[in-house]
């Protein structure tokens, strides 16, 4: 299944006529995008195709702009009269709104000029017929991996395309083809009152790239059966090592941080904080938006704005925030390029892989699920339930279960270790395992 050929063209045309559109009805500027997505997801459970997901999902907004008053609306129904409708209803939301001196577009002259092939959009010719038996092979893997292997919550096999495109009033207009492709497996261990549930996915724009649908089931059941028999802790200060795919949150607290709508609501643990040290030299942060193939890749933001390749954080010190326009303007600053988020962060890294890093650790606590809510955007404080394994002499001893870490980020950022090689490549933020001194375990 494919989106069907000529969305660049026809969507071109329809964000002119939107536009002009906007014009006649008053907008002293207006900005537009349209998005197509089709996809299909096959999900086997207990030996069985249990569905089969067809996704078709359309979107068309627009945003006027009149004496610094703004008005959007959207829709998904992509007829003359349902569109003409939508810019009309922005049109008016715009006159009930208040003036806003920070609104409007993006400068003109930071619209990106240059549209590198960034390899985003990989076909995967597969028929349904094959996605479940790749399904169905997943979830077999994992239910015969180990006789503790109890239950199912089944295999997804999954395959997406789409196609975006922008245009605004300065004469900017783009588009990007995109796709995604994925195989997952969660299962259950154990019986009763000691069941352990645990998944593993395997998920890339190039589906070249992916991981056999067998290896994704047996470390599915692996993960499962590994967390069999937890055990509490005591209360104490120790180590903390997060797993590659949890560590990213960690970054991603310090994006948040130093978002511009964190920084100018001044709801942010990190005001004010460009050119501070935050974190030990040897840590480095890379913004990467030309990374071929990457999850974040694009030559431009929401906004049309260029983006750029920078380092936001260099040698452990802050180099600068991630911005908006809007945002730009009510800090009195200019946008990064930022409208939409960040655009593949990079984390160096300074060490071996996780088994190099739990010997390093010595004696610790490796966390490989976070649960809960527990962070304080303004003051920084960390406090979220865990479960993973404790480790002594540099190696698993035992599952760990029912346990809260908790330390303030900004500690946190200062008592890094090291970082490792064991990349997680599968998100945004792109980071190895993180070991961190000194935080507070709270068990029993």
């Amino acid at each position: 299944m494919s989106l069907p050929d000529g969305l660049d063209v026809s969507f071109d045309a329809l964000l002119r006529d939107v536009l002009a559109r906007a014009a006649q009805g008053g907008a002293d500027q207006a900005e537009a995008g349209m998005h197509r997505d089709i996809g299909i997801s096959v999900t086997a459970r207990q030996r069985d195709i249990e569905t089969i997901e067809y996704q078709d999902d359309r979107s068309l907004g627009i945003t006027v702009y009149r004496q610094k008053c703004k008005g959007s609306a959207s829709t998904s129904d992509f007829t003359p009269e349902a569109i003409a409708a939508t810019v009309d209803k922005a049109l008016y939301i715009a006159t009930q709104t208040g003036a806003d001196e920070a609104a409007g577009l993006a400068d003109a002259e930071l619209m990106a000029t240059a549209f590198p092939d960034l390899q985003l959009d990989h076909a995967w010719p597969i028929s349904v017929e094959e996605m479940q038996t790749l399904a169905l092979r997943c979830e077999s893997e994992a239910l015969d991996a180990h006789t503790a292997i109890s239950n199912s919550e089944g295999a997804t096999v999954g395959s997406h395309r789409s196609y975006s495109a922008y245009a605004n009033s300065h004469g900017f207009q783009a588009g990007r083809y995109r796709s995604s492709h994925s195989i997952s497996c969660a299962v259950i261990a154990g019986e009763g009152d000691g069941m352990q549930r645990d998944y593993d996915y395997t998920t890339d724009r190039d589906p070249s790239q992916l991981r056999s649908a067998e290896s994704v089931g047996a470390s599915a059941a692996e993960a499962a059966v590994a967390r069999l028999a937890p055990r509490k802790l005591q209360t104490q200060t120790a180590t903390v090592l997060f797993r590659a795919d949890i560590a990213r949150s960690l970054v991603g607290h310090l994006l948040s941080a130093i978002s511009g709508g964190a920084q100018y609501r001044k709801a942010s643990f990190l005001l004010d904080a460009v050119g501070e040290q935050l974190f030990p030299p040897f840590v480095t942060i890379s913004e990467s938006p030309f990374l071929p193939g990457g999850p974040g890749s694009t030559a431009y933001d929401n906004e049309g704005v260029a983006t750029q390749a920078r380092e936001i954080v260099a040698e452990g010190t802050l180099q600068g925030l991630v911005l908006s326009s809007y945002s730009a303007r009510r800090l009195g600053l200019q946008t990064t390029g930022n409208a939409g988020g960040v655009h593949n962060a990079l984390v160096t890294s300074t060490a071996g892989d996780r088994d190099a890093l739990m010997r390093q650790m010595d004696r610790g606590f490796l966390v490989t699920e976070l649960m809960g809510q527990g962070v304080n955007p303004v003051t920084g404080d960390y406090s979220r339930g865990a479960a993973g394994f404790w480790v002594e002499n540099g190696e698993i001893a035992y599952p760990v279960s029912e346990v809260t870490i908790a330390g303030n980020l900004r500690d946190m950022f200062r008592q890094m270790i090291a970082i490792g090689d064991d990349v997680d490549r599968r998100s945004v933020v792109q980071t190895g395992s993180i070991l961190v001194d000194g935080m507070t375990i709270a068990g029993s």
